[in-house]
């Protein structure tokens, strides 16, 4: 069975999705505790993390395409990043903040965002290419 592609592809992408998912519960459980649920700071951390993670996995796998399996890719991409960051929930912490009436702090929050998380994908970016650079 799991020598079809196509399962091993789905069995990859759901094993990430459960890391990425139960990661964000509850790395957001641990920040709303910390810092309070006024702001959706859990939301803004992880989707910035995430774009870091995702800058920096990318990077070092242009040079690695051939040593690390499609399942594996899957697995981190598709699978455990794309249900650890929170796009959707972005939005409706955004929505929730223009229903109160805070059109100020939700369009810094949604600027944020996209500003934040384009440059921690940088970020990752340039760290995977300290690293390469260091390993060569």
């Amino acid at each position: 069975m799991l020598q079809n592609p196509v399962i091993r592809a789905a069995v990859a992408i759901s094993l990430g999705a459960i890391g990425g998912a139960l990661s964000r519960y509850y790395l957001g459980l641990w920040f709303n505790q910390l810092l309070g649920t006024g702001f959706p700071y859990s939301t803004l951390i992880i989707n910035i993390s995430g774009c870091f993670v995702m800058g920096l996995f990318t990077t070092l796998l242009i040079g690695a395409l051939r040593t690390i399996s499609l399942d594996t890719r899957l697995l981190v991409t598709t699978g455990f990043l794309g249900s650890y960051t929170t796009f959707s929930t972005y939005e409706l912490d955004t929505a929730k903040l223009l229903q109160q009436g805070s059109l100020e702090i939700s369009l810094f929050y949604w600027f944020c965002s996209a500003v934040l998380g384009m440059v921690c994908f940088q970020l990752g970016v340039i760290c995977a290419k300290f690293f390469q650079i260091r390993n060569e």
